[in-house]
């Protein structure tokens, strides 16, 4: 039992007395529940802190039962690649999964973790999603475990975190495009606001340095990780005088997307156009041109978390909280180098 700073069992009774709260409103806090007033919510939270309070109860080893897995959005491709790597952790433990997702949001809504709490989990995997502060609470005090697969690389250390090395996986796509003898290098990434999009620009840009090129800002572009994106950039990109004669897409299905752009301008890939794309799900090595990528092994990353998660839920301490894994670039027939032949070489 948890005692306060006298050595004084810290009970429910305590916490209510202290804060000047009913002891049925300590127990809303305690079981996570969302109908207490935040300023009332926040003094309770303070005082169980102060006083080290944690349910008596413990979770029993988790062997069999099933994880949330939460999506930020579904992306038919990678994020089927997750799925396929979490499945095959799972499957083996005979673990079930539980799938949603939040609509593109990188923050689950207030209700959400009322909603974990009542499903009662092994654990939570959220991909590209991360709880809020209270919700982490919540979490914590029902021990219920959470980890995060997230390729930005930069989540808190106290958040079990698994991702991957975007910045090299830039430096690597654009290398490659500067090797092959291309000058004009263009880069379609994901949204300004997401780490891992700006992470991969900043190895883009730290490639062209390396070869004492600028990084000219309208070749520089954001968007979505979708085939849209890439399309509507090509369009822009490629119909001009002055086009790049390279694109980095961060995704494969930017890289997609963009190739169909060139195509409908009358650009063939890669005599008049190379590009990379990012993630190397199954497709870019069957598309009709099949796509020089990066591999940041979504499937690996994706065991990897699970087998995290269901270690901290059998109670096992995990030697780290955060675990990058490598990038490698993949050569396919979307890249070739380039002979200057015109005034936009």
């Amino acid at each position: 039992m948890t005692s306060d700073k006298a050595g004084t069992p810290a009970t429910i009774a305590l916490i209510a007395t202290e804060v000047g709260v009913s002891i049925t409103t300590v127990s809303k806090v305690l079981n996570g529940r969302t109908d207490v007033a935040a300023q009332t919510r926040a003094r309770v939270e303070a005082s169980l802190a102060e006083h080290g309070y944690r349910r008596r109860s413990r979770r029993p080893p988790a062997v069999t039962g099933h994880i949330d897995l939460v999506f930020h959005e579904f992306d038919a491709a990678w994020a089927m690649e997750v799925l396929r790597g979490v499945e095959a952790v799972t499957s083996p433990a005979r673990v079930e999964l539980v799938i949603s997702q939040l609509d593109g949001s990188h923050r689950p809504p207030r209700h959400w973790a009322d909603d974990v709490l009542a499903r009662n989990p092994l654990g939570v995997l959220l991909v590209l999603c991360h709880p809020t502060e209270s919700q982490r609470r919540q979490l914590h005090r029902q021990r219920i475990p959470f980890v995060v697969l997230d390729t930005d690389s930069a989540t808190e250390s106290s958040v079990p975190t698994v991702g991957s090395n975007n910045f090299n996986g830039g430096l690597l796509a654009t290398r490659h495009l500067l090797d092959l003898g291309h000058r004009r290098i263009a880069v379609i990434s994901g949204p300004a606001d997401v780490l891992c999009s700006r992470a991969r620009v900043a190895g883009y840009r730290s490639a062209l340095d390396e070869a004492g090129l600028p990084a000219e800002p309208g070749l520089i572009r954001y968007g979505h990780f979708t085939g849209e994106t890439g399309y509507e950039h090509g369009l822009d990109l490629l119909d001009r005088s002055d086009r790049p004669t390279a694109v980095f897409a961060g995704s494969d299905m930017q890289a997609m997307g963009l190739i169909r752009a060139a195509r409908r301008l009358g650009l063939r890939v890669p005599a008049d156009l190379s590009v990379v794309g990012y993630d190397n799900v199954p497709m870019a090595e069957w598309s009709a041109t099949p796509l020089t990528t990066v591999d940041q092994h979504v499937q690996d990353m994706a065991g990897t978390a699970t087998r995290m998660l269901l270690d901290l839920a059998r109670g096992v301490a995990v030697p780290m909280t955060r675990i990058d894994l490598v990038t490698e670039l993949v050569v396919r027939e979307s890249t070739a180098r380039w002979e200057p032949r015109d005034a936009t070489a």
